[in-house]
């Protein structure tokens, strides 16, 4: 599958893409703060092409200016979420390299995934999260559309062996209807 916006074409990650992945994953402010380690090599990041950015509905985010990928977005239905939600619910998850922060790219990318989820995924309701202290992801997020649901502290976080407080934001499809 692959989406478009206007600046923006959301597609599978390829195994090619693994140095442009490193460019950005290595840096210690973007992995951490969305509760993954920093990559640690070209290959590393060839490895997580291969495993976790394969995953269904996991795209990288590609600027059509430069055809070269500056991020990632993806949505987890059901038992694939970090959440405890239903098949009929998602969680999307997002990151872009630092040199594209305040640009409004990742809103973009986050808009046209909520688009497809309700529109093509027939999903009834789409979940968003955020680590205590990340408030540029807070800020997508309320961009976006998502409000305050809950949140959940001391939650142990396995990618990177940490208890973290994750403050978890929905919206619902008829929420998402009334302001498109």
């Amino acid at each position: 599958m692959i989406l478009e916006t206007k600046r923006l074409i959301l597609r599978p990650w390829k195994e090619e893409d693994a140095e442009e992945l490193y460019h950005y994953a290595k840096n210690p402010l973007v992995g951490p703060a969305a509760g993954w380690p920093p990559h640690t090599s070209v290959e590393n990041s060839r490895d997580i092409i291969r495993g976790v950015l394969s995953e269904p509905e996991t795209y990288a985010v590609v600027l059509k200016e430069s055809q070269k990928p500056i991020g990632s977005v993806g949505i987890m239905t059901g038992s694939h979420s970090n959440l405890e939600i239903s098949d009929e619910e998602g969680e999307i998850g997002y990151w872009i390299g630092v040199p594209y922060w305040g640009q409004g790219l990742i809103p973009e990318a986050v808009r046209e995934l909520i688009r497809y989820g309700f529109e093509e995924l027939n999903l009834t309701t789409i979940w968003c999260a955020y680590f205590d202290g990340n408030e540029k992801s807070r800020r997508v997020q309320e961009k976006c559309g998502f409000r305050y649901h809950h949140t959940n502290k001391n939650v142990l976080w396995h990618l990177t062996n940490e208890r973290k407080t994750e403050h978890v934001t929905c919206l619902p499809r008829e929420q998402w209807k009334k302001s498109s």
